[in-house]
């Protein structure tokens, strides 16, 4: 079920490659609260498996969403 809480904080990955989108969101992450939402914007075709490890590994929920351009909004939850 998709996550409508709006973002408390975006970032803007387009045109960062690999390993940058992750490493922006996770700088990112660090000063939210548990329960808050990070929006990332990327267009790294590597970013929604990246992002998919990452938070299995952390426990933070992600959801994926391929908008145009090449463009895939990941919202991630805070574990």
């Amino acid at each position: 079920m998709p996550n409508h809480t709006p973002p408390a904080e975006s970032v803007d990955a387009r045109g960062e490659r690999c390993p940058m989108p992750l490493l922006m969101a996770k700088r990112a992450l660090t000063a939210l609260p548990s329960g808050a939402v990070l929006e990332v914007l990327s267009t790294d075709s590597g970013s929604e498996r990246d992002f998919e490890s990452f938070a299995r590994l952390a426990g933070h929920v992600v959801e994926c969403e391929r908008l145009p351009d090449h463009v895939l909004r990941l919202t991630i939850t805070k574990a």
